[in-house]
């Protein structure tokens, strides 16, 4: 039996479901998180982890956005409570914004410099810009030799990559490339977050590296002494200190667990969903037959679309626990309906968890908010963990939640499950359930600490793998056009995006949110469109090496020449899509496979920087 958990559950479900897992005996976890950014721990693993935190946003001088667009997405680094308003806030007061991306994004609009990268070549553009940083001395160096070991290493393996080249290969004029630099690097606080855009291709560990390792040679850093800005408040309170946190590299050979494909492990408590078909077709001892689904849409999300739904097809059990009817709810068994969120209990628990995950995300501030139920359904739904709960309840199996005993014959109530979940939090619970409407949990004491004596661990910044990986990189060949390897014949290269009124594969069901688009147009920019002969709300093919899909086509002056930008998690499972592309969406998921160029660590495949053709549909009529 196996385990998928998605971006839109509660933090408790996440958690309970989780623990019922490993109360049954079973490792076959698997989320989004491997298609989505999971690049962002790996990567962290091997570098470390700085304890007291980076600089945040509000008096930052200098900020970098890498593939990530928050006044759309609400994620990548800028708060996302109104970061409209933070970014011009910060601009007028002298803030230099600096954005990375292949289409010129909202962000990119409002920013001072813009490097335009060729899809897929941000490795390339990242080592550039460290190298000019180093090479004119631009980095911080009392941080650098108090604090951070394999600079050398770095220095060595960026050499190659100098400003004639890294604009060969990634579009970015060299100057444009060396101003970067020198304006980031000149900056006093703020530092270099990514999102999605960096992550969704097979290297983007070696991405999230090269931004830590950026961070890290210009010293974004909390130190001794400073205040900290968030020092949580559901979060157990602990002491903030001015040091390297030495994690364990997560990499698969240190993994116990092996899937039976493509050399992929277990790993960061999870299966790749690169294996998750391949593990229910294949039959054998280890064969995945049952599957319950929580809070996602995997027969949408995960590439290789059409495999991932025969293999839906043909399991024995499939149950999926959402509030609406899915793609992957219409191939199930089973659908329990859950409550939404004021139909029950909930505390900001989750943004202060993604924060100390990620690195950034959540709150900059120490915010706290309870809230009751506020709607009583008059229908038969439940809590996602209630589902899980039941099921301890019913097979009698003993279990654990967050580390504790479970009673499994006394059901608690959504605020004792809290009270178990918050246990040891830096403001009390009862504290934060007394307190309607939220508030600020500000504590000016709570300052960055000296270095506990003994306490010698380093940021890594030339952690020998990435090294490797980043010298693989040099090494390709140069290939002009879309094409990735030379021969390869392909016009454009498909990029993700997103789109206002959606998160993921969440929204599309609600009507007053599709009045603009209910599918997922094809956007081109208007050279392209003329020079294919094509006019916006014309039917296109667009096809990969693996697959091909049908789209509808819109003009966008934003994307480059060369380039098609596309949303993902859209389309349908059970009809036929070629029928109903107009309506729900292209799944861009037919376009990709997980047999080759996938991470070999978490097993990400190429999802964007995705070279295509294009070509107008014969015999299909706009919608």
């Amino acid at each position: 039996l196996a385990l998928w958990g998605g971006a839109g559950g509660a933090l408790m479900s996440l958690s309970i479901s989780g623990d019922w897992l490993r109360a049954i005996g079973s490792p076959s976890f698997y989320s989004g998180a491997t298609i989505d950014q999971e690049a962002k721990p790996v990567a962290q693993s091997m570098h470390g982890k700085w304890d007291a935190g980076a600089h945040p946003f509000e008096d930052a001088d200098t900020w970098m956005l890498i593939g990530a667009n928050p006044v759309i997405s609400m994620w990548g680094g800028i708060p996302h409570q109104n970061p409209w308003k933070r970014i011009n806030d910060a601009r007028k007061g002298g803030l230099k914004l600096i954005v990375i991306d292949p289409r010129e994004t909202e962000c990119a609009k409002r920013s001072d410099i813009h490097l335009q990268v060729k899809p897929g070549e941000d490795a390339t553009l990242l080592a550039g810009i460290i190298r000019t940083i180093i090479e004119e001395g631009l980095y911080d160096a009392d941080f650098v030799q108090a604090n951070v070991q394999g600079f050398e290493e770095l220095r060595e393996t960026v050499a190659d990559f100098t400003p004639d080249y890294v604009e060969e290969r990634t579009n970015v004029p060299a100057a444009l490339m060396r101003e970067a630099a020198r304006t980031f690097a000149a900056g006093q606080r703020g530092r270099v977050t990514s999102g999605t855009g960096l992550d969704m291709q097979p290297r983007g560990t070696l991405h999230e590296y090269l931004v830590l390792a950026l961070n890290t040679i210009t010293g974004r850093w909390l130190r001794e002494g400073e205040e900290v800005p968030n020092p949580y408040v559901l979060l157990p309170g602990r002491t903030w200190r001015a040091q390297t946190e030495e994690l364990e590299p997560l990499l698969p050979q240190d993994s116990a667990l092996e899937s039976r494909f493509r050399g992929l492990k277990h790993n960061d408590g999870q299966f790749p969903a690169n294996v998750l078909a391949d593990e229910i077709l294949t039959p054998g001892p280890e064969q995945v037959r049952a599957l319950f689904v929580m809070a996602g849409d995997p027969a949408v999300s995960i590439p290789n679309h059409d495999r991932v739904v025969e293999a839906f097809k043909n399991l024995e059990l499939l149950v999926t626990i959402d509030w609406r009817m899915s793609a992957t709810a219409k191939l199930s068994h089973y659908v329990v309906a859950c409550k939404l969120s004021l139909e029950r209990p909930d505390v900001t628990m989750l943004p202060e968890a993604v924060a100390e995950t990620y690195g950034h995300g959540g709150y900059t501030v120490p915010y706290a908010h309870y809230t009751p139920a506020l709607i009583e359904p008059d229908f038969d739904v439940i809590q996602e963990w209630e589902l899980f709960w039941g099921l301890a309840h019913r097979m009698r199996t003993p279990m654990t939640f967050r580390g504790k005993p479970l009673d499994i014959d006394r059901k608690l109530t959504s605020d004792e499950m809290f009270d178990v979940m918050m246990e040891g939090s830096r403001i009390p619970f009862e504290e934060i359930k007394g307190t309607p409407g939220g508030r600020l949990y500000p504590d000016a004491s709570i300052r960055v600490e000296a270095r506990e004596p003994g306490k010698d661990a380093r940021l890594n910044v030339g952690f020998g793998r990435m090294m490797e990986d980043l010298r693989d990189v040099r090494g390709e060949p140069l290939t002009g056009g879309a094409a990735l390897e030379p021969g390869e014949e392909y016009s454009h290269r498909l990029i993700t995006r997103r789109m206002r009124q959606v998160f993921n594969g969440m929204g599309q069901q609600i009507p007053e949110l599709m009045e603009k688009y209910s599918y997922n147009p094809a956007f081109l920019s208007p050279f392209d469109l003329r020079a294919l002969g094509l006019e916006a709300g014309d039917i296109v093919e667009i096809a990969s090496k693996h697959g091909a899909i049908r789209g509808v086509v819109e003009a966008d002056e934003t994307v480059p020449s060369g380039v098609i930008s596309m949303a993902h998690s859209w389309g349908d499972s059970v009809e036929r899509e070629e029928e109903t592309f107009q309506t729900w969406g292209s799944n861009t998921n037919k376009l990709v496979s997980f047999d080759e160029d996938f991470d070999p660590i978490y097993g990400m495949p190429r999802m964007t920087s995705l070279p295509v053709n294009i070509r107008k549909a014969e015999g299909v009529e706009a919608g």
